[in-house]
């Protein structure tokens, strides 16, 4: 009788095991498979975006439709974040299945450990690519008298939160001017607060770093006459030779209803993953990105290009975008 259910145990153990493996039950495709699914090897990429509101999250679900449409096993999802800073912390963890949106000078922040990230440098963050210049612009009311940079001196200034991209290229262009913060009255408030309080009369000018044109500065300008600050040639030529993740920028007659086109600089919203991304895997992500813009349902899409991909990029570019760019002609920075 013992032998017999001895016997029994040994025929549904046979059976179970031979019942899992048929179903996929074993450990093939595991954590460290960078997201492989079990199955059929397909690759889950997560692609981080930023608030619901802003540009980041339509624009990215967008390209994640691209991704899955143009790139063999790979299903992108687009996920809302906190956007640049916190999308590079997340990076830091060494995931391997991630892209992220972030600003130029983010990326340059996080990669030589400043500002933000002080004394805590991300080395692992190579770029993909850039997609769209986000314009830093300097608007104030007409009532405040301000007409150049050397004008905010003494004036209530928002200059974005702090530890913000915003923030970042406030002081920059204060610095430019032989200025800091503390020549101005600063607010640290976001774009809806800045403009507010510009309607209210509490504040003269802000600095709002956003793709031009913002629809901020637009409802703003609908109530209250404002000026848009520019910068001299001179000092934006300076500006890039000292600080290469800005680009020139001109926001163009007829934008806020501008008579004269104004000369400023911009950061780049840019693509970014970790040096551990397989490096065939981003050069199918960024070939399926650059060849397809046509197909992304968003107004940026006129933006992104490959001959511009490498404007405002100091990082390291992956390997895997490295190949594609430099396929497709475009001259990268030497590492």
């Amino acid at each position: 009788m013992k032998m017999k259910k001895s016997l029994s145990a040994v025929v549904l153990m046979t059976l179970l095991a031979l019942i899992l493996s048929a179903c996929g039950g074993g450990t093939t495709g595991g954590s460290g498979d960078s997201g492989d699914d079990e199955e059929g090897g397909q690759q889950f990429i997560t692609l981080l975006t930023g608030g619901t509101e802003g540009t980041y999250y339509p624009l990215g679900g967008s390209i994640a439709e691209i991704l899955n449409s143009n790139v063999d096993d790979v299903k992108a999802t687009a996920t809302s974040t906190g956007a640049s800073v916190e999308n590079m912390n997340t990076l830091s963890e060494g995931n391997d299945d991630i892209v992220a949106f972030t600003q130029t000078d983010i990326a340059a922040y996080a990669t030589d450990g400043k500002l933000m990230f002080d004394g805590k440098p991300i080395d692992s963050i190579r770029a993909i690519g850039s997609l769209y210049p986000e314009t830093i612009q300097i608007v104030a009311t007409e009532a405040s008298g301000i007409k150049t940079v050397e004008d905010l001196k003494g004036k209530t200034v928002s200059i974005g939160a702090p530890g913000s991209g915003t923030n970042a290229s406030a002081e920059d262009i204060l610095k430019l001017y032989g200025m800091t913060v503390d020549d101005v009255e600063a607010q640290n408030l976001d774009f809806g607060e800045s403009t507010a309080g510009m309607q209210d009369g509490n504040i003269d000018a802000a600095f709002i770093t956003a793709g031009t044109p913002t629809g901020a500065i637009e409802s703003l300008a609908a109530t209250t006459p404002v000026t848009i600050v520019g910068l001299e040639q001179d000092k934006i030529d300076q500006l890039l030779e000292e600080l290469p993740y800005y680009a020139a920028y001109t926001i163009e007659a007829g934008t806020y209803d501008l008579e004269e086109p104004v000369e400023t600089v911009s950061v780049n919203a840019m693509l970014v993953t970790t040096e551990g991304m397989d490096e065939e895997l981003v050069y199918n992500m960024t070939k399926a990105l650059y060849e397809n813009t046509g197909d992304i349902g968003h107004q940026k899409a006129e933006f992104i290009k490959a001959e511009t991909a490498a404007d405002g990029v100091s990082i390291l570019f992956h390997p895997g975008a490295q190949r594609y760019l430099e396929e497709a002609g475009v001259e990268l920075p030497s590492s």
